[in-house]
């Protein structure tokens, strides 16, 4: 391509599944352009989604107001910023890309940063959130079919975690089924009881057990509420099952955790991109959103999603049922039904 860009930027300040959407574009891009540097902006929140991605030559982030940590001030996050729009105007990018639309944030970085062509993703794109990502490819004269999510855990933290779960059961599983509790919307959130329920109803084999996961916290914290109190419930309340309490402080935790898991429940939301970009069958609950463009893209999941569009309605047979649905499936691919 003669006009093929040099220096590639490309702008996701949005949430978790959203950034995780996005690792299709950056493959994409790395093998239409190999020569090229290939850099993204994103926020410090999200930013450990792409450690260690092989197509991202450089991760330029920023903390957003609402997640700075606890004494910093206002005023010293927007004088990181505008070092931030330092170095990004050094680098001098010849394109940026907005795979989230036109947003204002995204358009005044991209400005700030000295880009002359940016490409923005069409307000009518179509289809599931990795494909409208993908559809930026169209504006290169590219082919916008996606290749697959990645994602890296990282190897030291897993087997961290690995000894943990050994220690905590006694034994290491052959299978550790993963249940993911927290949402950050409330009509995502199943109610801890039927976690509890759950629990005691699934019919583990021998060598297996579940971690349960969930964001650490208070409800209380208005800034960054969490399930610790959820948790302590289902615990106690699970009886003599094979559970492990794995709370995540941090986002490569999460990943980390996941990785170690061989199934994965939970609601639409961050956790679940992640297992659908380290690989991993997913039954989810789905509540307000729109399953269509955000269900796990590109490995086995079954889906549930209540008319009500609120999780609390969906009862434990039926999550009880997607479950076996989703384990029949495994085995007639594999030839073992």
């Amino acid at each position: 391509m003669a006009d093929a860009p040099r220096r590639i930027l490309v702008i996701r300040r949005d949430n978790i599944g959203d950034l995780v959407c996005t690792t299709p574009l950056f493959s994409a891009l790395r093998s239409y352009f190999p020569q090229a540097r290939i850099a993204a902006l994103v926020n410090s929140y999200n930013a450990p989604a792409l450690a260690g991605n092989p197509d991202v030559d450089a991760v330029f982030e920023y903390t957003k107001a609402k997640h700075r940590a606890a004494g910093q001030s206002v005023a010293r996050l927007y004088l990181d910023r505008l070092r931030l729009v330092t170095r990004l105007r050094r680098a001098r990018f010849d394109c940026a890309l907005l795979p989230g639309g036109a947003q204002a944030s995204a358009l005044r970085f991209a400005r700030l940063a000295g880009v002359r062509r940016v490409l923005i993703r069409s307000a009518h794109a179509a289809g599931h959130e990795v494909e409208c990502t993908c559809s930026l490819l169209r504006q290169m004269g590219l082919d916008p079919t996606p290749p697959p999510l990645v994602l890296s855990a990282d190897a030291p933290r897993v087997a961290e975690l690995s000894r943990r779960v050994h220690g905590c059961l006694g034994f290491t599983p052959r299978r550790l089924i993963g249940i993911h509790i927290s949402a950050r919307k409330p009509a995502q959130r199943w109610p801890g009881e039927r976690f509890v329920t759950l629990i005691r109803r699934l019919a583990l084999p021998a060598d297996a057990a579940i971690a349960l996961l969930w964001a650490p916290g208070g409800e209380d914290d208005p800034r960054h509420p969490g399930d610790d109190g959820k948790a302590a419930r289902i615990l106690r309340e699970a009886g003599g099952a094979p559970v492990v309490a794995l709370p995540t402080r941090a986002l490569d935790e999460l990943i980390a955790a996941l990785a170690l898991c061989d199934r994965v429940v939970c609601s639409d939301g961050g956790a679940m991109h992640l297992a659908a970009g380290l690989g991993k069958p997913i039954v989810c609950l789905f509540g307000n959103s729109d399953a269509g463009r955000w269900h796990p893209w590109g490995v086995p999941y079954e889906l549930i999603q209540p008319d009500s569009r609120d999780v609390a309605e969906v009862t434990v047979d039926e999550l009880y049922a997607a479950i076996e649905r989703l384990e029949a499936r495994i085995a007639a691919a594999a030839g073992l039904a």
